[in-house]
Parts: structure tokens; C-alpha cells; sequence
């Protein structure tokens, strides 16, 4: 099967535009994943490009499958100028390397912790993956591979995350929603839980 990173690239490149900046990190026994910024208008959105390079595969299989299996990449998309989102960087690709690093499948619905402040001053330390196909339309690959999938992040403030371990990931969605959250805005306080 022909690399699949220049199909994800083009695909990206056609959704987004061109990016305005990349990045690599490499982390000791894993593929380079680069994180690619595109800028439009007052958004910045930073997408992965290297975790769907190999397919995810289940951490409890014997023999991992090099071609079948779910495949994707991040994307994150915030307010322009309000933070300094750009620090965003590492702990993406960090989120981008834990199939390879932890054998775990990145799929919607899960949370997905840094450790840590998503940026200097965030008040979010967690994603929330959405469902793929909106900003970027899945990429088909051929048959028997898995299309990559372009998974939205929903950072989530720890009372979020917490919250969405009790209630799950609709749960806090439709709370969103309700409430009107604006999921791009870098400095938002946690939505209203009680």
C-alpha cells in the first residue's frame, strides 16, 4: 500500500488551505508526527499529519495488522490572538504518537489528557474527540484499509472531563450546546455543570 501521509496532507491542504506553519516531534520508538497550522481569519486550526501512518491497533491482539484497522488525525481549532495556542504543539503531537506509544484507539467519544495546560495559562488540561466528516471529509484509502478519519478536539476544563466520566460525552455535548459554548474560545471558563 502506497504511503498514505501525502493523500492526508492533499486532503488537509484542501479542506484547510495552505498551512502557514509546521512542526515536527519524534519520540523515542515511534514515527515523526508533524502538527500543520492553518490559519482563516480570526481561527487557527493545527492538525496532525503521522498518526494515521499505521493503522491503531487493539492492545490486546497478539499480532498487530499492518494494513486493516482504524486510521486518523487530530485537528483542533481555536480563536486567533486571544492565547498563545501555538504551545499547543507538543501536547498534540504527544495525543497524535499515543496509538504508537500506548496502543490505544483514538476514537469519538473518548478523553484524551496532556497532563498538563493544553497551552501556557489554558484552562484546559483535556480533549474531548468529536465525530469525524464535518471540517474534514473522511479520506478513503483502498480496500482492505480503514479510511483516516479527521477527529475534531473539544478541549475540556478537568471539571468537564470529570463531568463526562459520569455522564458521557453526549451528556456534555448537548451541555454545550445549551448553553451556547464557544468551543474555540481559547480562555472560556467551564460550562455549568450543576
Amino acid at each position: 500500500m502506497a504511503d498514505v501521509l501525502p493523500l492526508v496532507e492533499a486532503r488537509l491542504r484542501t479542506a484547510l488551505g495552505e498551512p502557514d506553519a509546521r512542526a515536527a516531534v519524534t519520540f523515542l520508538g515511534t514515527d515523526r508526527i508533524e502538527v500543520l497550522r492553518f490559519t482563516d481569519g480570526d481561527v487557527v486550526r493545527y492538525a496532525t499529519l503521522g498518526m494515521s501512518a499505521q493503522p491503531m491497533a487493539d492492545p490486546t491482539a497478539v499480532l498487530a495488522d499492518p494494513v486493516k484497522g482504524p486510521r486518523a488525525e487530530l485537528v483542533l481549532s481555536v480563536r486567533r490572538g486571544v492565547a498563545d495556542t501555538d504551545k499547543v504543539l507538543r501536547p498534540l503531537a504527544v495525543l497524535a504518537a499515543s496509538p504508537q506509544v500506548e496502543g490505544v484507539i483514538v476514537a469519538p467519544g473518548a478523553s484524551l489528557d496532556v497532563g498538563g495546560p493544553l497551552w501556557p495559562g489554558a484552562p484546559f488540561t483535556s480533549v474531548l474527540v468529536a465525530e469525524s466528516g464535518g471540517l474534514v471529509e473522511d479520506l478513503e484509502l483502498d480496500a482492505p484499509a480503514d479510511p483516516v478519519r479527521f477527529l475534531p478536539l473539544l478541549p475540556m476544563t478537568p471539571n468537564e472531563a470529570a463531568w463526562k466520566r459520569v455522564h458521557g460525552a453526549q451528556a456534555l455535548q448537548e451541555r454545550w450546546l445549551t448553553q451556547g459554548t464557544d468551543l474555540r474560545d481559547p480562555t472560556r471558563p467551564s460550562v455549568s455543570l450543576a
